[in-house]
């Protein structure tokens, strides 16, 4: 990996780059572009025939990385309790499935007692009311439902859920939330484009909000320097704007 700067701050697992490449090869180089500056990394559906998983245990097992992975599960109980049985044995910290009870109830059971974390997917970051209408989801305000779906995951024994920034601080609020994780996509630093997302905010205003981790993809991925641009995203964090109120 890059040596270190001796100007940059220490790595912060709350951060969590999204490697959304193409390939195992280019996940690797950019995890040796950012080097010590990043302790924790995404690894999605797409790029799980482009060799996820054995980048995964790549950067885990010679490089001392957490990882998060991001497969979004869905199906019936049996599959998923055997899918992700079979996901656990690669040791991922995270592991994300769709929120709905069912698929949580399973997940926990196929998760055993490892030490991986289920996470609930409550609504896409890329959608909004209309999108939903499309689906013919049910009706109300997104973050309403957002909320209500997290509190049922949570029920149904999912350690975190996956959110927007928007809605964090009301799952947050949920007596259900206590010891749980809220991961947030959708984080972008000012000035960054929002590309497909749209209920974004900024790492310190996710952070402040409730979210344990952030996550975040083109914003580093797609800079000139990608190191100097986590760096950027760490110094924010550390900044009394990402202080939780009262904390």
């Amino acid at each position: 990996m890059t040596d270190a700067d001796p100007a940059a701050l220490p790595a912060d697992d709350r951060l969590i780059v999204a490697l959304d490449v193409p390939d195992a090869l280019a996940g690797l180089a950019l995890a040796e572009t950012l080097g010590d500056a990043v302790s924790f990394y995404k690894i999605g559906l797409g790029m799980l025939t482009g060799g996820g998983l054995a980048l995964a245990n790549e950067l885990m097992d010679a490089h001392g990385k957490r990882i998060f992975l991001d497969l979004k599960l869905f199906d019936i109980g049996a599959t998923i309790e055997a899918a992700v049985r079979g996901v656990v044995r690669h040791g991922p910290d995270f592991l994300t499935v769709h929120g709905d009870p069912h698929v949580v109830r399973a997940a926990r059971e196929g998760a055993g007692g490892s030490d991986t974390r289920i996470l609930a997917v409550t609504v896409l970051t890329s959608l909004e009311r209309a999108d939903l209408d499309a689906a013919l989801m049910t009706e109300g305000p997104v973050p309403e439902i957002v909320v209500a779906r997290a509190a049922r995951a949570f029920e149904a024994g999912a350690d975190g859920i996956i959110c927007s920034p928007e809605e964090a601080a009301a799952i947050r609020a949920l007596p259900e939330s206590n010891g749980r994780l809220i991961v947030c996509p959708g984080v972008r630093p000012v000035g960054a484009e929002a590309g497909d997302q749209k209920r974004i905010s900024t790492p310190a205003q996710a952070l402040a909000a409730g979210a344990d981790h952030i996550v975040v993809g083109r914003p580093i991925r797609q800079a000139a320097d990608p190191r100097a641009a986590a760096t950027a995203i760490l110094r924010e964090m550390a900044s009394p704007q990402a202080r939780r109120p009262n904390s």
